[in-house]
């Protein structure tokens, strides 16, 4: 009898335990600060750190709460949504920062994930196109009339002495519609990611002519690292709120670092499955494109040296920079640095 009564007094002393650490956890988990973050496009490779970081456990870690969102076809931009406060950050190219400066607005880059704009212009097959000069005369697409790889082309075009006038530039987005475009002969040339690089070549519709999804090709194609995949917030946003900034950016820096030392395979099986296997690609063929280029991501998340200047004289070329810019202060390395620190990296 002694027995069965100190059994069921160990019993419900033990559910006791359990049941106050739940609470407790709920609690803490209560008492973290959210961020809202609007990424342009979750699945595209050039984001994924946002949502391995989730996946990892890296933000709980760092004590703070994430709530993810990505940006919809036809609706508000994940740049724009940081700006009208719909959100306290977003997952955009850092060229945004740059042009809200020219219009009075103060966002600024926290961290950098990326040196190039994981985009390849993929050219039709038998196109034999090799350089800008060689789509004279022909149409080139865009993801839109106006948008950054509009910027980059046409960027990628002055290098080679050419004009938006030697060219027809056509909006012809990703996926479907730019495949489509390039096999039916509307364009001899698209600017495209991940995974539509991928089925262009599955399809043997097309190659990649030009290569801007790494270091050494934006070098070669854009004079110089372009760092685009960023985390953008509102410069008095951070200002009043360091501490969960900092809790942020660590979480997201402790991932470029596990990226860094992890396969694509292994990153690939910390991902939604819908992430990495879909219509345009399965997994085996996802982590092919993912190790290819996986050289542009920045494994401690500093902006590079020069980047923000090939950034600046690319919008100049695209004719969407005409004021002054102090690009100092569109960006900031300070919770970077605290970041690496922390975790016990030298930078």
């Amino acid at each position: 009898m002694k027995k069965r009564s100190n059994f069921a007094l160990s019993t419900c002393v033990a559910a006791m335990t359990f049941m106050s650490a739940s609470l407790l956890s709920v609690a803490h988990a209560e008492d973290l600060p959210t961020v809202r973050l609007m990424v342009g496009g979750i699945d595209k490779q050039i984001y994924i750190p946002y949502q391995l970081a989730e996946s990892l456990g890296f933000y709980k870690k760092h004590g703070v709460n994430v709530e993810l969102s990505t940006e919809q076809d036809g609706g508000v931009g994940a740049e724009d949504a940081v700006v009208s406060g719909q959100v306290e950050m977003a997952g955009a190219w850092y060229v945004h920062a740059i042009d809200f400066q020219l219009h009075g607005k103060n966002v600024i880059g926290i961290a950098q994930l990326g040196n190039a704009p994981g985009e390849r212009i993929m050219c039709a097959k038998g196109s034999n196109v090799k350089s800008p000069e060689d789509w004279k005369g022909k149409g080139v697409g865009v993801t839109d009339i106006g948008s950054g790889t509009d910027d980059l082309v046409r960027y990628v075009s002055s290098r080679s002495n050419m004009t938006t006038k030697d060219y027809t530039t056509v909006a012809a987005h990703a996926g479907q519609t730019m495949i489509a475009a390039l096999k039916f002969g509307k364009i001899v040339c698209g600017i495209t990611t991940q995974p539509t690089v991928n089925a262009i070549e599955k399809l043997d519709v097309g190659y990649s002519a030009i290569d801007l999804s790494t270091g050494d090709g934006v070098k070669k194609w854009l004079g110089g690292y372009w760092p685009t995949a960023s985390v953008l917030a509102r410069g008095d946003w951070v200002d009043k709120n360091k501490e969960t900034t900092q809790k942020f950016v660590t979480a997201i820096v402790e991932t470029m670092h596990w990226m860094d030392t992890h396969s694509a395979a292994e990153i690939a099986d910390k991902l939604p499955k819908d992430f990495v296997s879909n219509p345009l690609s399965t997994k085996e063929e996802y982590i092919k494109a993912l190790d290819s280029d996986k050289g542009q991501f920045i494994a401690d998340g500093m902006m590079p040296d020069g980047g923000p200047q090939t950034v600046l004289d690319v919008e100049k070329a695209a004719g969407k920079a005409k004021g002054e810019v102090d690009l100092a202060k569109t960006f900031t390395n300070d919770f970077v640095i605290a970041a690496n620190k922390e975790l016990g990296y030298t930078k």
